[in-house]
């Protein structure tokens, strides 16, 4: 690898970790919604094999959203915008859906998975940017087996797509009348519940696959060349990040939420043309 490549690459990710922990704070998605994308130019700039490619950058994404995560919720705790009690209830049933959505993005094509983050951000960013704050499906979460529903379609599918709860989980949870600040909070927690047992899934996947890149420092599906890059500079930004989520109003976070998982979305799908 050539230095002059090598410097980018490292300005690249600590770039990439900056934005993705102000966007973890500011709207609780834990990074993934940048990392993901990112490392996967990134990943397709060094000529690794494409069969791969997605599945590193998910799983490293999830690897990075652990401290992420952390960081997040307790800066969100402090301003008392995380509900321990909603933690709580959707646990089980969130870390049910995300076994489930590792084991199956473990055996999908790398495609698959990147057709599956376009899209799903895709809508999600319609939503936000079209949809009125003031627009719900009921005035409270639902409880029993549909909450748990509800809880590991989130688990599932952000663990397909490396992202924390967020992406999900903060317009799930307005649709149901819940705040958006408390939202944003609770979401951070979600990240955490689906990151760690997630990023562990996409290690023991990818153990044995000859195809993964010797320069990145690969284990399983996480990379952790870009891990030890990414994390530091992410840890550091993301309290910047919770203190403009409590500075902005409602529609504000809404449109910086839709531009990015627009953004994102629109290069998903070129990448597959």
């Amino acid at each position: 690898m050539p230095a002059e490549f090598s410097l980018l690459l490292v300005a690249a990710l600590a770039a990439t970790g900056l934005v993705a922990g102000v966007l973890a704070g500011l709207l609780g998605v834990g990074g993934g919604i940048v990392i993901v994308p990112v490392l996967f130019y990134i990943f397709t700039a060094m000529q690794v094999d494409p069969g791969v490619i997605m599945h590193l950058a998910v799983g490293t994404s999830l690897a990075t959203i652990i401290p992420t995560s952390i960081r997040s919720v307790m800066s969100h705790h402090k301003k008392g915008s995380v509900d321990p009690a909603l933690l709580r209830k959707w646990a089980l049933p969130m870390l049910v859906g995300v076994l489930l959505g590792t084991a199956f993005a473990s055996v999908v094509s790398s495609a698959a998975l990147t057709l599956v983050f376009a899209t799903i951000a895709l809508i999600v960013s319609l939503h936000m940017a079209l949809g009125k704050v003031e627009r719900t499906l009921a005035d409270e979460l639902p409880s029993g087996p549909a909450g748990g529903a509800v809880a590991g379609g989130i688990g599932a599918f952000s663990a397909m797509m490396g992202i924390g709860g967020g992406t999900l989980g903060v317009p799930i949870l307005t649709l149901f009348s819940y705040p958006i600040h408390k939202a944003v909070g609770t979401a951070a927690g979600f990240g955490l519940i689906i990151s760690v047992p997630g990023a562990i899934g996409f290690v023991l996947a990818g153990l044995g696959d000859p195809s993964r890149p010797e320069g990145l420092l690969a284990v399983g599906y996480v990379s952790l060349l870009a891990f030890v890059l990414i994390v530091p500079a992410t840890v550091l930004a993301t309290p910047y990040g919770v203190k403009l989520a409590h500075v902005l109003s409602k529609t504000a976070l809404r449109r910086a939420f839709a531009v990015f998982l627009g953004f994102t979305a629109i290069r998903m799908f070129a990448s597959l043309v």
